[in-house]
């Protein structure tokens, strides 16, 4: 059930969701900033800041990340925090807890009072009003339950080529209330169609599960996502919730994937990709051999290719793997094992891959 006090106490697994997000802020920002004017990073259910034991909540790790960044290298960007938080009490903490903050030159801070939905709406009517465009930003979607995450608002956001979206996915409510009567319409606005109802309606619980999650990917991409990293945390056998990060950009894919991969293993939870042949994410033979049957699946018979198309495909969202993983975990065990052909022209030396390297796989 959602906590009805002000403040409430951090939840293990929402630490793993934070240290994410810190990781890919790390990333997403001097990126953003090296080319856009102005970035917007946009926290919709934005709580107190702060937790019961005094934990730092997501507004403040998003400030401190950014704040980390700008010491270390001027920015030539202007920087935009927008937090929504429904509950006013929160909304004054948080307003407290910024208050005592030191933010970086060009850097501005809002904290409005009200309902994700409506208050983005609001927020998107001024921006089509003034035929302006929304500038770069980052979305974080993480409420307590069903409501109030329309997919319709989710689609405008998405409507700006540099807009990404890291949304809670709360399984657990959705398989609970899926046959609620009163959920329907809570439903339908998250889903943005009434075709969650099949899903509902499958006796086997993976298949449930896979339907769920599988509409949802299919809704985000349909809303205008290009790419879309869904992953799961896990305690032990039980799935606490999915994470589903919709974006534009393979790179802003490829960083994502890199994020949670940074953080794992995390305590006694397990990150896991959502999708078929789930894969428990650590760094084993058993993990990395699954990347080089990927590879191999995705090139084979394809003739000469070039170390870009490899690169694209693992950054993509087409694997739980990113590009860091390709040399050494991936490539020179497939080329030592003879099941990966180089053009001994495209390079100098062996066990490397530079730009314009040709691969073929027999």
């Amino acid at each position: 059930m959602p906590p009805t006090s002000t403040l409430w106490h951090l939840e293990p697994h929402t630490q793993g969701k934070h240290l994410v997000l810190r990781k890919y802020l790390d990333a997403w920002l001097p990126i953003m900033s090296s080319w856009s004017g102005r970035i917007l990073f946009i926290d919709g259910f934005a709580g107190p800041g702060q937790y019961a034991g005094g934990e730092e909540g997501s507004p403040i790790i998003a400030i401190r990340a950014h704040a980390a960044y700008a010491a270390a290298k001027p920015l030539n960007s202007e920087v935009v925090f927008i937090f929504v938080e429904k509950d006013s009490d929160r909304a004054d903490h948080l307003r407290q807890m910024l208050a005592s903050i030191a933010l970086p030159s060009k850097t501005s801070v809002q904290v409005l009072t009200g309902a994700f939905d409506e208050t983005l709406t609001s927020v998107l009517d001024d921006v089509d009003a003034q035929s302006t465009h929304l500038a770069p930003c980052f979305v974080m979607v993480d409420p307590f339950g069903v409501a109030g995450t329309p997919m319709s608002v989710l689609a405008r956001i998405l409507g700006n080529l540099r807009s990404e979206l890291y949304i809670s996915f709360m399984y657990d409510f959705i398989n609970r209330f899926s046959t609620t009567p009163e959920f329907a319409s809570n439903l339908d606005q998250l889903f943005g169609t009434p075709d969650w109802r099949y899903c509902s309606s499958l006796q086997d619980p993976d298949a449930r599960k896979s339907c769920f999650y599988d509409l949802y990917d299919a809704q985000l991409r349909q809303a205008g996502a290009k790419f879309v990293v869904r992953f799961e945390l896990y305690q032990g056998q039980r799935l606490v919730y999915a994470i589903f990060f919709a974006t534009q950009h393979p790179k802003g894919c490829d960083k994502m994937k890199q994020a949670i991969w940074k953080v794992i293993p995390f305590g006694d939870f397990a990150f896991r990709a959502a999708a078929p042949g789930q894969l428990t994410m650590n760094l084993t033979a058993a993990s990395f051999a699954l990347l080089r049957q990927h590879v191999l699946t995705e090139f084979r018979g394809k003739g000469w290719i070039s170390i870009d198309d490899v690169l694209d495909f693992v950054s993509s969202d087409r694997t739980p793997f990113h590009t860091g993983h390709l040399r050494k975990c991936g490539l020179v065990p497939l080329e030592d094992s003879g099941q990966l052909l180089v053009d001994p022209a495209t390079r100098r030396r062996k066990h490397t891959f530079p730009p314009g390297t040709r691969l073929m796989i027999p």
